[in-house]
């Protein structure tokens, strides 16, 4: 069974720098490293950190491993076992070579390339799902939100595009989906969501129903945000940009969402579409995601749309005047593995730093909003 955690050090001051998310960390010979954090909370078993001795101890079902920071060698039980890695700190953080505990703990992965993601799952069947990172994660003395405008290339035309880059592993950064008035329904100024949000960064979300008369807008899609399903929708089938509070975030189809979410999998999401790219491919299946509008594809407009790279970036991207196809190109240009198509027109807006970057035309439904404290 995966361990529980007592790390004999003393507990953090309120004040202090955000704790370094959990994440396994990829080193340059390929071995792969659990945070010892990452145990904390686990029944059946024990994890702890002698700091004088620089030693772990981890104890399961009478079974007792030690291991020393920086020493390619462990004790099992009492009898010396060699390592083909050292456990190591970086950043404050203890990591811990996941190759022993899948030997002595029975803790299997299941890797997942395209989302960059690995599933730890112990003997009793208890999963968890952690962003795979080669090297090292984000530290807290780097920027959270990275500003730029530039010039892509796409479909042979030329774009002006505005980008937001936000590093999802930097120990500051969450995420969530905040509603215009804090209601389903209701419209606000992407601005004010930004502001009374205290939001480092803020997009524009799901489709609405903009043109009605009615005081009530009805937002289209999934929203959730804070572990709470804030608008259901249980037969759309657009693409949802989920996230989770660890900074793994993943677009999924609209028919898998729910599930994923209600599992716990998931801790918010918007739902918008069409997909834009796949695994670093452009891949547009608008009639699968149930797009009924003939000129999805040919339309052109102000766009906004969100990516993922393969190292857990956030990509926010305004752009004028293009085409949903134009867009996945623009999106692959922009470094995106991962993209789909956001509420787009008049209600396309970029938030960053205090100020538009992309100012919308009219009041907005819901906003995904980037919060760095």
């Amino acid at each position: 069974m995966i361990l529980a955690l007592c790390l004999a050090q003393p507990a953090t001051p309120a004040h202090a720098a955000a704790p370094a998310k959990n994440a396994v960390l990829m080193a340059k010979t390929g071995s792969a490293y659990v945070p010892l954090r990452f145990l904390n909370g686990y029944a059946g078993g024990s994890a702890v950190f002698d700091e004088s001795l620089k030693q772990i101890t981890l104890v399961k079902d009478g079974v007792t491993l030690n291991l020393t920071l920086g020493v390619k060698e462990a004790s099992l039980g009492g009898v010396k076992t060699k390592l083909s890695q050292a456990p190591y700190r970086e950043n404050g953080t203890v990591y811990v070579p996941l190759g022993i505990l899948i030997q002595v703990f029975g803790l299997k992965a299941e890797w997942d390339n395209a989302a960059g993601a690995v599933t730890l799952t112990d003997a009793q069947g208890t999963a968890s799902r952690l962003p795979v990172q080669s090297g090292s994660l984000p530290s807290g003395g780097t920027k959270a939100v990275v500003t730029a405008r530039k010039s892509v290339k796409a479909a042979g035309r030329s774009f002006s595009i505005q980008t937001v880059t936000v590093p999802l592993l930097h120990p500051s950064v969450s995420l969530s989906v905040v509603l215009a008035g804090n209601n389903v329904g209701r419209t606000e100024e992407l601005r004010s969501i930004a502001k009374r949000s205290s939001a480092a960064a803020a997009i524009n979300g799901t489709f609405f129903d903009a043109y009605t008369s009615s005081s009530f807008k009805a937002p289209y899609g999934y929203i959730a945000s804070g572990g709470k399903l804030l608008k259901n929708s249980p037969a759309d089938r657009r693409a949802v940009f989920a996230y989770d509070h660890n900074g793994l975030a993943a677009l999924v189809p609209g028919q898998d969402f729910l599930a994923r979410f209600q599992a716990g999998e998931f801790e918010g999401g918007l739902q918008a579409g069409p997909r834009l790219l796949v695994d670093g491919k452009v891949s547009l299946n608008v009639a699968a995601e149930g797009f009924r509008d003939p000129k999805i594809l040919t339309g052109g407009g102000s766009r906004s749309a969100l990516g993922l790279t393969k190292d857990h970036k956030l990509l926010l991207v305004t752009v004028p005047g293009a085409t949903i196809p134009q867009l996945a190109e623009i999106m692959k240009q922009a470094g995106a593995y991962q993209a789909m198509n956001l509420d787009g027109g008049a209600s396309s807006g970029l938030y960053a730093g205090g100020q538009y970057l992309t100012t919308p035309g009219r009041l907005i439904s819901n906003a995904l909003v980037v919060s760095s404290q």
